[in-house]
C-alpha cells in the first residue's frame, strides 16, 4: 500500500489482532441479541486497529527519509570493531553483510550484520525501503545507541539500509 510517496506495510502481527477483534464481533452479534445496537459502535475500532499502524508506519517511514540526507553528509565510515561507548549518539555508516535478520514480521527488524572485524546489531524501528535478505551485502546508515535505552552493548539505530551489489553467501531466489 502506498501513501504519498511513502510504501507502507501493515504488520502480520495488526492483522491478526484485526482478524481476532473481527471474529469476537461476529461471535457477540450472533450470540447477543439485546446488544447489537451497542455492537455497531465497535466497527469503528476495528477500523481503527487497522488504521492506526498504517498511519504509524508512514509516519515513520516519511520520517527517516526525511533524515537519511542528514545522515550521508555527516555520518563517519567506520568499521564495526571500531563502534564503541564513545561513539554513543554519533552518526555512522558501516557496510557488512547481514548475517540474521529478526524481528521482521513486527516491521522493526533487527540485522545483525558482519564484516571483517566484528558484528553488531542494527535494529530499525520500522521497515527498510528495500527488502533485505540474510547475505545481503548492504550499507547501513545510523546512530550508535545503546540496546536497552541507557544500558548494554552500543547498537545501531538504523535510519537508512541499502542492499550493495556485492553477493556472499549461498544464492537464494527472489
Amino acid at each position: 500500500m502506498k501513501i504519498g510517496n511513502v510504501e507502507v506495510k501493515v504488520s502480520i502481527l495488526a492483522i491478526a489482532v484485526f482478524v481476532i477483534f473481527t471474529i469476537f464481533l461476529l461471535a457477540a452479534s450472533v450470540y447477543s441479541t439485546e446488544v447489537r445496537s451497542q455492537l455497531i459502535w465497535l466497527i469503528p475500532g476495528l477500523f481503527l486497529l487497522l488504521v492506526i499502524p498504517i498511519v504509524l508506519n508512514s509516519m515513520s517511514r516519511s520520517e527517516y527519509a526525511d533524515i537519511a540526507p542528514v545522515y550521508e553528509r555527516e555520518a563517519k565510515t567506520v568499521r564495526i570493531k571500531m563502534v564503541n561507548e564513545n561513539m554513543i549518539g554519533k552518526p555512522v555508516r558501516i557496510e557488512g553483510v547481514v548475517e540474521k535478520i529478526r524481528f521482521q514480521f513486527l516491521n522493526r527488524p533487527q540485522f545483525i550484520v558482519a564484516d571483517r572485524s566484528g558484528e553488531i546489531a542494527v535494529k530499525m524501528f520500522t521497515n527498510p525501503v528495500e527488502e533485505i535478505h540474510e547475505h545481503d551485502v548492504v550499507e547501513v546508515l545510523g546512530m550508535v545507541i545503546h540496546r536497552y535505552v541507557a544500558v548494554g552493548d552500543p547498537v545501531i539505530n538504523c535510519v537508512s539500509i541499502k542492499r550493495l551489489e556485492k553477493k556472499t553467501g549461498p544464492v537464494k531466489e527472489r
